[in-house]
């Protein structure tokens, strides 16, 4: 059975999913354009962690971070290789929309990256509603990004 759990980011299995999402990033993305968060930026209070699990088996990750005035960005969302094409991510994201909902967000938006490698984590958004949007939060114009957004 798979489950959400928040927390986790003491836990060694994290530490190596982080550690292969932040090497895709920086392999896939100009530095400048890289926005991935590492162990220590995860840990700000603003953050919320959690993982999904299959009978102890970490599939995948997410992040919630509240912006302020209502608004909320998902972070880190990355599944492990094995876990593609199961659903993950979409429990994932779910649970973030869910998340934010009962924390009384009105917003939820992302930034995801331009390049072939992000096209489906761009049809995964698209598909539970997120639309293309300008930079926000502290975002700037990129080539590099492309910026999303839906009302929870």
């Amino acid at each position: 059975m798979v489950t959400v759990e928040a927390g986790g980011l003491e836990r060694d299995d994290v530490h190596a999913l982080l550690a292969e999402h932040l090497a895709d990033m920086f392999a896939t993305s100009p530095a400048e354009s890289v926005h991935a968060l590492d162990l220590g930026a995860l840990r700000h209070e603003a953050i919320s962690f959690f993982t999904v699990r299959e009978d102890g088996r970490l599939l995948g990750c997410g992040a919630l971070k509240d912006l302020g005035g209502g608004h909320g960005e998902i972070k880190s969302m990355r599944t492990t290789a094995a876990a593609r094409g199961r659903g993950v991510a979409t429990a994932m994201l779910q649970h973030l929309l869910d998340t934010a909902r009962a924390r009384g967000l009105e917003r939820l938006s992302l930034e995801t990256g331009s390049e072939p490698y992000f096209a489906a984590a761009r049809r995964l958004y698209v598909r539970h509603g997120f639309e293309e949007c300008e930079p926000f939060a502290d975002y700037v114009p990129d080539p590099n990004s492309v910026f999303l957004t839906r009302v929870v």
